[in-house]
Parts: C-alpha cells; sequence; structure tokens
C-alpha cells in the first residue's frame, strides 16, 4: 500500500534533521547580533552566510520572487517581513523566521528576540505565544486530530487576553517548504485531519496583543496587525512518532522552557 504523500520514510526524516540542526544553529548565533543599532538586512546577512557555511540552502530566497534568507518581523509586523536598511531601536520585539534545505528536504523554524531589554508588554505577549506553540506540540500524536492543536493554542491566548491570527497557519513541510496539511492555530477539538507517525509540519502561531484582524503592506509580503497592536510569533517543525512528538527544530537553550510547558 502506497503511503500518503505527507508521510515521510525515515531516510526523507534523517535528512530533514539534518536540515533542522541547521536552521536552530543559525537562530542559536543570530541571538547575540541582536542589538539596537543593527540593521535587519544584516541580520539576514548573518543568517544566510550561517546557512551556507554549515552545507545549507537558504530555502526562502527566490520563493515567489523573495530576495532575502529570513523574514525578520519587527514589532506590530505579524509576519514576513522584509529584511532592509532598517535599524532596530532599544526594547524592540522581533520574529527571525527561516527555512533551510539539505538535499531538496527541508526545516521551518523561528524564534523571538528582543533588541535590548523589551517592554514588559512585549515580553509576555512573546511568552504566551511560546507557551502556546508548545502546549499546541503537547497536542501531536497519532490519532489526535489538527483541531486539537488548534483548539489549546486558540483557549491559552484567549486566557491570556490576546487573539489568535486566522489569516495564516502552520503547513505541511519536506520536500516543499508549504505542503499540506494546513495547520491552523484556532479551532475545534477532534476536528480536522488526523495524525498519523511520518507526518512533519510546522506549528507557528501568530498572536496579537489587540485584535487579530491583518493587512498587507504595498509591499505584498509585509503583514501588520490593523490596529498597530504587537504581535508575536513562535515556530518548530514537528515530526509525528509512533508514540507521540519529535521536534526536530528544537534548541537546548529552549529545552526547560519546553519541558516545563510539556512535561517532556
Amino acid at each position: 500500500m502506497l503511503m500518503p504523500a505527507f508521510v515521510k520514510t525515515p531516510d526523507m526524516i534523517a535528512t530533514m534533521r539534518r536540515a533542522a540542526t541547521i536552521a536552530t544553529g543559525a537562530l542559536d548565533m543570530i541571538g547575540e547580533h541582536v542589538q539596537p543599532g543593527v540593521s535587519t538586512e544584516h541580520l539576514d546577512a548573518l543568517c544566510q552566510q550561517y546557512i551556507e557555511s554549515h552545507g545549507g540552502v537558504a530555502s526562502c530566497i527566490g520563493y515567489h520572487g523573495y530576495a532575502h534568507a529570513t523574514c525578520i518581523s519587527v514589532n506590530h509586523v505579524v509576519c514576513h517581513g522584509v529584511p532592509g536598511s532598517k535599524v532596530l531601536q532599544r526594547g524592540d520585539a522581533l520574529n527571525i523566521d527561516l527555512v533551510v534545505a539539505v538535499d531538496g528536504w527541508h526545516a521551518d523554524t523561528s524564534a523571538m528576540f528582543f533588541a535590548g531589554p523589551p517592554s514588559i508588554a512585549s515580553r509576555r505577549l512573546a511568552a504566551v505565544t511560546q507557551e502556546a506553540m508548545y502546549l499546541g506540540i503537547r497536542e501531536v500524536k497519532p490519532g489526535a486530530t489538527l483541531g486539537d492543536i488548534g483548539a489549546v493554542i486558540q483557549q491559552h491566548a484567549k486566557q491570556n487576553g490576546y487573539s489568535v491570527v486566522r489569516d495564516f497557519c502552520g503547513h505541511g513541510v519536506g520536500a516543499k517548504m508549504h505542503e499540506e496539511p494546513e495547520v491552523r492555530h484556532y479551532g475545534q477539538r477532534g476536528t480536522g485531519r488526523m495524525l498519523v507517525p511520518g507526518m512533519t509540519f510546522t506549528i507557528e502561531p501568530m498572536i496579537n496583543a489587540g485584535r487579530h484582524e491583518v493587512r498587507t503592506l504595498a509591499d505584498e509580503w509585509t503583514v501588520v496587525t490593523r490596529d498597530r497592536s504587537l504581535s508575536a510569533q513562535w515556530e518548530h517543525t514537528v515530526l509525528v512518532t509512533e508514540t507521540g512528538v519529535e521536534v526536530l527544530t528544537l534548541r537546548a537553550s529552549e529545552a526547560e522552557a519546553f519541558a516545563k510547558v510539556t512535561g517532556a
């Protein structure tokens, strides 16, 4: 019997792990460079250099004409922020999102950073968003549904007075950067596709301090909150295993926080 296209073989998964190692290394590297006075295009160049020097391909370059290795989304930018001459200001919160390919297999991840001490509001939003992602990951196991993931993320955001962006979602990842299925960060338990071992996809909630509505700027990439409220995002590539979940892009620096929320 043929496996569904979204179920990966052990060899495919092994190559994705190699891509994930480079992606997590790039995010670990870039943190010390996120400082006031640094431009987002400089951070992008450092990430591209790291990815390529470690044998990976920066998958975002050339994607629908996109010219950069990363998306860097600052403050009220929800996602797809385009690196440029913008200089970070003290207290800015930013998401750095990157995708790495090795031998045609991809891993996708992002993390929040601060340029100097952040505001209490920025720090809290980033922390709650990270917790929401971890809670979503905790739901991943054979027999669970995509709705289980979305429901727990939406609940955690709502309990903390935040809203979940609905216009963008997680996605399958593997031979392509974006594959089926869609992984929504809201919904109802017991609905949507059932998870089976070998599936690989991203969980990447975008959570706003204000309302959930967003708009896309004239560059046709940058997405911002309509009400100019702060937004935060974290992202991991996960694998459904026979017994639960493996986070392919989990960084050692976040292992303690991950364990605290998930009990893993």
